[in-house]
């Protein structure tokens, strides 16, 4: 275990520094290292860190989350408002009808079958897109109609929703019934999550300004009770929808909208952890690719993806309608919204291994829809966010 760890830090340190230097994201070269340590390539990862593969992605999620809850101001989502709220199902939902009527005629499957590939990569990736918009909040881009803040507000809900709708023709896939109550659950889980989140945050401040201790330490803590929100939801599924992750997120806004100057020394240090979480989430993430899927997948498949990606950009300019933001704005929201990664890496097998007929595909699909969209997004926002958003000190 202790050599696998070595090989994913230092080659994905090597590789990400060798493709920014290229001019490239970084975690395309971290993508690379994960397939090239594979199984299903060198087989150099061990088979126990594979086994726990899913939960070292989520601890990279809790931290890159709680960055941006602690460096989002409240006032900002406010001024966002009402597109904010259609960026979180809008796009996805426009990118679902997409695939459910291009699937059928280029891959031949059914439209229930169109529904869960659109389901499955209809997500956006907070992992590619976090990072991303705390760097442009911090360098005064987009600040007047607070771009960022409405993008990071989006894509943190956008997997939510989109989740919750994969559960749910999965579940009419295999039983041949849907639940009505699945769709309720998606406002329910998102407000019972902000609402925890909120309370603990409140909670937080309170003791830290009560109790005097290291901000090693507090990290400690909030990264503590952060994974127990995320058992929690575990816990409470089929019983009370909870979204773990807004939780984490909410959390970190109290903090920051109550306790501004603790906000900005904790947001400091998880910035520090983030460079190595990082490296893990993405040669994990590429660890789930199996490039067999991709030989087999044929130009119909890309076609899909990309087609599929269109429609995407098409939902999150509707989600823009009646905005003050110019073309050049609009183009970066719809070319920054559309990276995919984690949720894909997440669920893209869960078909197959419920024996639906369609699990092979909807794998291969996944799987192109990292390969694909995660380098574009993230090529886009590095190269064009000085180009198409104005700045302010």
């Amino acid at each position: 275990m202790l050599t696998s760890i070595a090989l994913i830090l230092l080659l994905g340190l090597l590789f990400g520094s060798i493709f920014t230097k290229m001019k490239l994201p970084g975690l395309l070269g971290m993508i690379l290292v994960g397939i090239l340590l594979s199984p299903n390539a060198l087989n150099l990862i061990d088979d126990s860190i594979l086994s726990i593969s899913a939960d070292l992605r989520r601890v990279a999620l809790v931290i890159i989350l709680t960055r941006a809850g602690l460096s989002l101001e409240l006032s900002d989502l406010k001024k966002v408002g009402r597109p904010a709220i259609f960026m979180c199902f809008l796009p996805a939902c426009i990118e679902m009808l997409g695939t459910i009527l291009l699937a059928p005629m280029l891959l031949g499957v059914t439209r229930l079958e169109a529904a869960i590939i659109g389901s499955v990569i209809a997500a956006v990736s907070p992992a590619v897109i976090v990072p991303r918009m705390i760097g442009l909040i911090e360098k005064g881009y987009g600040k007047e109609h607070s771009i960022p803040q409405l993008i990071l507000a989006g894509a943190s809900v956008d997997d939510v929703f989109v989740i919750v709708v994969f559960t749910a023709f999965t579940s009419l896939a295999a039983t041949g019934k849907m639940s009505a109550t699945s769709f309720l659950s998606i406002p329910i889980s998102i407000v019972f999550g902000i609402l925890v989140g909120a309370i603990l945050g409140a909670a937080f401040v309170a003791f830290f300004k009560k109790v005097h201790m290291r901000d090693s330490v507090k990290i400690i803590i909030i990264l503590s009770v952060s994974f127990l929100l995320l058992e929690l939801e575990t816990r409470l599924e089929g019983i009370l929808p909870f979204s773990g992750l807004l939780a984490i997120m909410s959390l970190g806004i109290v903090i920051k909208r109550t306790y501004g100057e603790l906000a900005s020394r904790l947001s400091s240090k998880y910035n520090k952890l983030w460079v190595a979480a990082e490296i893990i989430l993405f040669v994990l993430v590429g660890a789930t690719v199996d490039l067999a899927y991709v030989k087999t997948a044929g130009i119909l498949a890309i076609v899909l993806v990309l087609g599929a990606l269109v429609f995407r950009m098409l939902g999150v300019a509707l989600s823009l309608l009646g905005t003050k933001l110019n073309k050049k704005e609009r183009l970066f929201c719809m070319l920054a919204y559309t990276p995919k990664a984690t949720v894909q890496a997440a669920i893209g097998a869960v078909p197959l291994s419920m024996g639906l007929s369609c699990g092979n595909v909807v794998l291969t699909v996944a799987v192109l829809s990292i390969l694909i969209t995660a380098p574009f997004g993230a090529i886009c926002v590095d190269h064009l966010y000085d180009k198409l958003l104005c700045r302010e000190e």
